[in-house]
């Protein structure tokens, strides 16, 4: 099947390189998602004394690195 043979071609780094400029009829897309637009994780912790703590900016989100 042409989605099948594309992707193990995208997936192995040799056959990627030789065949990077080739389009597979019928092969569609790698998945992919952009890290941006999945939710982000939150750590809630019960605690008893409800108090919120600030967030510290160590632990702000940083914008995705480009691969």
């Amino acid at each position: 099947m042409p989605r099948h043979l594309l992707l193990a071609i995208r997936n192995n780094e040799e056959l990627g390189r030789l065949l990077v400029g080739v389009t597979i009829a019928h092969g569609g897309v790698l998945p992919n998602i952009n890290p941006a637009l999945l939710p982000k994780e939150t750590t809630k912790k019960a605690s008893s004394g409800g108090s919120k703590e600030a967030k510290s900016p160590e632990k702000a989100a940083k914008s995705p690195k480009k691969a």
